[in-house]
């Protein structure tokens, strides 16, 4: 079985799309379908770069990672931007399989392309499944916190 991970390709939206709605299943598909097409396009919602691979395994898309630059994240040099990942999905009956770490590996050399020295990522504090697959690809657990906002008017 070849596996092979690409950056994300036009031919890949359906199967993407179904990957994202199983991962943010609370966010609309047509806003998920928005996301995909302004990276297809060159202009994702963003203001650093960002960018999504998908990971492929005899033709069929079994996985993803989006990446991009931030600012700043929690825990990091604060001088300098960081790669960030902000979404990462392998289908469920194949995990711990090296797929996910494929991804990451693809996103940490995209993000060292782009002059970051550090990554980072997040996830809810009770997916004890994600904290345990970052731990394992190298990742520390930067403290527990709460994220407040407050639209502006």
């Amino acid at each position: 079985m070849t596996l092979t991970v690409r950056p994300v390709e036009r031919r890949d939206y359906r199967d993407l799309l179904a990957m994202l709605v199983a991962l943010w299943p609370k966010e609309s598909t047509r806003d998920h379908g928005r996301q995909i097409r302004s990276i297809l396009n060159g202009k994702p919602r963003s203001i650093l770069p960002l960018t999504m691979f998908v990971a492929e395994r005899d033709g069929a898309l079994v996985g993803f990672v989006e990446v991009g630059l931030r600012s700043h994240a929690n825990g990091c040099d604060p001088v300098r931007a960081v790669g960030f990942i902000e979404g990462w999905y392998v289908a469920s009956h194949l995990r711990k399989q090296g797929i996910g770490r494929a991804l990451f590996a693809a996103a940490e050399r995209w993000c060292r392309s782009h002059g970051c020295r550090e990554m980072a990522s997040d996830t809810w504090t009770d997916h004890r499944r994600s904290v345990k697959a970052h731990v394992a690809l190298g990742y520390a657990v930067e403290g527990n916190f709460v994220n407040f906002r407050k639209r502006l008017r």
